[in-house]
């Protein structure tokens, strides 16, 4: 992205605790969800995962899953976390639907996430503040797939949309989908929550053991509340759609609303929502948020990996349907719905 260099500049000299922004290529497409659907054959909207793949449906706490995977699509080597979000389809003017695919910034790549994760907010050039790192077994969702408005989703203002007019485009960011055509294509930005109440690994709506800051935000270093004291690193997903070949607004719906739907049936936006599994290997994850470091933190010595090797880990889809082709309906037989 154009600002990145710039970012590593500014950081590099300044910053005292770890910043890691790295790829992770496309692992598999299906409808899988072992966090909200665990053991469901299949799931009941379609995801695009990355990372380790020894991703399944139930994915049991209690296996460890650096030991379980045998590769990851991730460019850091000892990273087997997974990571996943639903799929973003475009629905014609005819009321078909189309699969829209993922930009990447990976050669050979077919899609994937770029992932973050920060002691303090991105563009905070100190990187000052100590974390804990996540813990074997540890896994989190965010969102809620059933909110439809505005007011629903105010709980998840860190799930935002961004417009983008070019690669370096970052704001503004929005909680529904744009409604005029993006350039360059939909960034959805996914963030969560960075205070941990230190036991639970999982909790039932896999949300409980995690909150945002008691006031103000992670950005502007707001206090972990006393529930949840424990600081842990933010972890932000990026998820490029390219929406280029469906900005032709005669192939848009005639009542002027804007086309894209989530895989499960959200056409407003406010639905966006994300899981995420830990599964990095040993105190990899301790050791890279504990040293100065920026982006790739060679002077932690991590373990990556070429594009090629990333590229290379791949899982065939358990649930066998087609999720890529012009389709009447959505798999699972989801149907666009505003409200």
């Amino acid at each position: 992205m154009q600002w990145l260099p710039f970012l590593v500049l500014a950081l590099s000299s300044l910053s005292s605790g770890g910043l890691l922004r790295f790829q992770c290529s496309q692992l598999v497409v299906q409808r899988l969800d072992p966090l909200v659907d665990p053991g469901l054959v299949p799931s009941s909207h379609v995801h695009q995962i990355v990372g380790g793949n020894s991703f399944n449906a139930t994915m049991d706490p209690k296996k460890d899953m650096p030991g379980e995977s045998t590769c990851t699509t991730c460019s850091f080597s000892e990273d087997f976390s997974n990571y996943w979000t639903a799929v973003l389809y475009f629905r014609a003017r005819n009321g078909t639907y189309k699969r829209v695919p993922q930009k990447t910034q990976i050669d050979g790549g077919v899609g994937g996430i770029t992932v973050y994760y920060m002691t303090d907010a991105l563009y905070d050039t100190t990187q000052k503040s100590k974390v804990t790192a996540f813990k074997t077994g540890f896994r989190m969702f965010v969102g809620d797939v059933n909110a439809r408005t505005k007011q629903a989703v105010s709980n998840f203002r860190q799930l935002t949309y961004t417009c983008m007019k070019d690669s370096g485009t970052r704001a503004p960011e929005s909680l529904e989908f744009p409604n005029q055509p993006c350039p360059f294509g939909i960034m959805a930005n996914v963030r969560f929550p960075t205070c941990w109440d230190g036991v639970n690994l999982d909790s039932p709506d896999h949300m409980s053991h995690m909150s945002y800051p008691a006031n103000g935000t992670f950005e502007s270093q707001g206090p972990c509340p006393a529930s949840h004291p424990v600081h842990t690193p933010q972890v932000l997903f990026e998820v490029v759609w390219d929406t280029k070949q469906f900005n032709n607004k005669a192939d848009w719906p005639t009542d002027g609303s804007q086309p894209f739907t989530w895989a499960f049936g959200d056409a407003t936006g406010y639905a966006s929502h994300a899981d995420y599994v830990f599964g990095w290997k040993g105190d990899a994850l301790q050791r890279l948020m504990d040293t100065s470091c920026v982006v790739n933190c060679p002077a932690a010595n991590p373990k990556t990996q070429s594009n090629a090797k990333m590229n290379a880990c791949t899982q065939k889809a358990v649930v066998k349907e087609d999720v890529d082709g012009w389709m009447p309906s959505l798999p699972g037989g989801h149907m666009a719905k505003y409200s």
